[in-house]
């Protein structure tokens, strides 16, 4: 039986109220949908399923813990989620003002240690923010963020799942400004599920390759 383990990486999306004691532990978010339809799409398979996503981590947390947290690992594939934080955290209390070349820099970091200390295939997921009135300023961060990210995906990942278009292209149709998220930011269950959907989708092609 053919065995892969799938490290999922990231902040509160991918944390998503798991177990910390337990890195098997998917939590209630995204995690928990994409490993379910794994699990069912590939019965062939031997999952082992490791979340390390970590609520508040911005990109330069994730480099420094990337080596007991992913390497040690040595997983046959990684998923990314990371980089709303790094603008979201230049507001409020915090203020915590990671420039766009330094979120780009670390990020950049983040997945050289990865191809170069392991031989996992990389899923990179974009950030996004959804509709919410009180993080309208995080938008205009976001817009030169995002090209920071796909253009490293095109250089690093094997698959690159651009969550921002495909939240919007599903609000088009979706009446509920709200239905994904109530805060713009962490999915709900609806939210949640939108996502697993996608990555499970996406990460099909690299799964059958390992």
């Amino acid at each position: 039986m053919k065995k892969v383990k799938i490290v999922f990486q990231g902040d509160s999306i991918t944390d998503a109220g798991r177990d910390r004691r337990n890195y098997h532990h998917m939590g209630n978010g995204y995690p928990k949908y994409a490993s379910e339809l794994l699990v069912k799409a590939f019965p062939e398979v031997d999952f082992e399923f490791i979340n390390f996503g970590i609520s508040g981590n911005r990109t330069g947390q994730l480099f420094d813990r990337l080596y007991g947290d992913a390497i040690a690992f040595q997983p046959d594939i990684i998923s990314v989620l990371i980089g709303i934080n790094d603008v979201w955290h230049r507001y409020g209390g915090g203020n915590v003002a990671t420039t766009d070349a330094q979120i780009a820099l670390n990020y950049r970091c983040i997945l050289e240690r990865l191809k170069k200390e392991t031989n996992a295939k990389i899923m990179i997921l974009s950030p996004y923010l959804l509709d919410c009135q009180d993080k309208e300023p995080i938008r205009e961060d976001l817009k030169t963020l995002l090209p920071i990210v796909r253009e490293l995906a095109a250089e690093f990942a094997d698959v690159y799942v651009p969550l921002d278009e495909k939240f919007e292209e599903a609000l088009k149709t979706q009446p509920e400004p709200k239905f994904y998220s109530g805060d713009g930011v962490h999915p709900n269950a609806n939210g949640a599920e939108f996502i697993g959907k996608l990555y499970a989708e996406a990460i099909k092609p690299l799964v059958e390759s390992v």
